[in-house]
């Protein structure tokens, strides 16, 4: 195994984590900042409020693209696994 295979599978290692985890922190996100404008329009401060809303939308975020994220990493596994004699040579 070289130094560039090395490289190579951290590289894709880093994609498959941004591929599968952007969805979910972009909702967190954009949840976390209709929230904090609503506080912000309404002067209510209480530091829980964000929690809810954030947590029911990553669950939902999770219902609906886990199927993705559980074939992304699947396939990514097995990509691994089937290289895995050229890997140790």
């Amino acid at each position: 195994m070289t130094q560039q295979d090395i490289l190579s599978i951290a590289r894709e290692s880093l994609w498959v984590i941004i591929r599968t985890a952007l969805p979910l922190l972009l909702i967190s996100l954009i949840i976390g900042l209709i929230v904090s404008l609503f506080q912000t329009l309404t002067s209510i401060q209480e530091q829980t409020l964000t929690f809810v809303p954030k947590i029911l939308a990553i669950f939902i975020a999770l219902m609906l693209l886990g199927s993705y994220m559980g074939t992304t990493l699947g396939n990514f596994t097995t990509e691994l696994w089937t290289n895995f004699a050229t890997y140790i040579h």
